[in-house]
């Protein structure tokens, strides 16, 4: 598994969700839960993880949907 992102915007998070789906690239949030659990201080951010082979794609793809910036990417 590759990390695409870490971050405490879940809104974020569901955006590049739904970029990947509509590309057919499954993605996998991780920490979500304990995020949940510690409340609003934002000490533990969600990572948005794709398998290995889908790095490249996912991340092509959430810049062309206008996220670059958010990948560090411009």
């Amino acid at each position: 598994m590759k990390e695409i992102i870490r971050t405490n915007d879940p809104v974020l998070i569901s955006w590049m969700i739904a970029v990947l789906a509509e590309r057919d690239i499954e993605a996998f949030v991780l920490d979500a839960h304990t995020s949940v659990l510690e409340g609003t201080a934002g000490a533990i951010p969600r990572r948005l993880m794709v398998i290995d082979e889908d790095l490249v794609p996912a991340r092509a793809a959430i810049e062309a949907a206008g996220g670059g910036k958010e990948l560090g990417g411009g």
